[in-house]
């Protein structure tokens, strides 16, 4: 398995939108600069907010694109040309609603469920499927007809510790994602009940 070079934290721009449950894939890049002592900067190249940490060794590029999430694959697309980076090398984090609060998974390869960062992602990158990604369980509001409405609304007190736990745990499990052992970063990640 190829080393992994960048991770995209998928959410939506602006005050107004950082603390919705959507923007749950952007937590994982900002507590990641955090962790490194560093700060997401605006890039206009990348259309994003970017910073390049070490982790373990590995340089890795960080971006939290500055598009609306159904066009993040611009500034995705954009990272790729400038650093020639693969699919493959890619880790883009993001909101799942099929999974619990408290809970993460990695995926390599697949559809977008009907997520629409990842739709555009996919559509940016040529189709190619072939990147990780780090799914952020945000759990589902039941109906289909209130998911808008429940994405881009804010977690209460408990879902969002429960949230940040699982961010925590996907921290401490990059190292081995980002040399290339995806089996035990998969192994530690999915046990992982927060």
């Amino acid at each position: 398995m190829s080393e992994l070079k960048a991770i995209i934290g998928l959410g939506n721009p602006g005050p107004d939108y950082a603390a919705t449950r959507h923007n749950a894939g952007a937590w994982v890049v900002e507590a990641l600069a955090r962790r490194a002592n560093t700060e997401l900067r605006p890039e206009k190249k990348f259309l994003g907010r970017y910073a390049k940490v070490q982790l373990d060794g590995h340089d890795l590029h960080l971006l939290e694109p500055a598009t609306f999430m159904n066009r993040s694959g611009a500034a995705v697309a954009a990272l790729c040309q400038f650093f020639k980076i693969a699919p493959g090398e890619l880790l883009v984090a993001h909101d799942e609603l099929d999974i619990a609060p408290g809970t993460a998974r990695y995926k390599t390869g697949g559809g977008h469920g009907g997520h629409n960062g990842l739709r555009d992602t996919i559509s940016a990158l040529g189709n190619d499927r072939s990147f990780h990604r780090l799914r952020i369980g945000i759990g589902h509001p039941g109906e289909a007809r209130q998911v808008t409405n429940y994405v881009l609304g804010r977690p209460g007190k408990a879902e969002l510790a429960a949230i940040e736990a699982a961010i925590d745990e996907c921290l401490a499990t990059l190292p081995l994602a980002v040399s290339g052992d995806w089996a035990r970063a998969m192994s530690r990640l999915h046990s992982f009940k927060g």
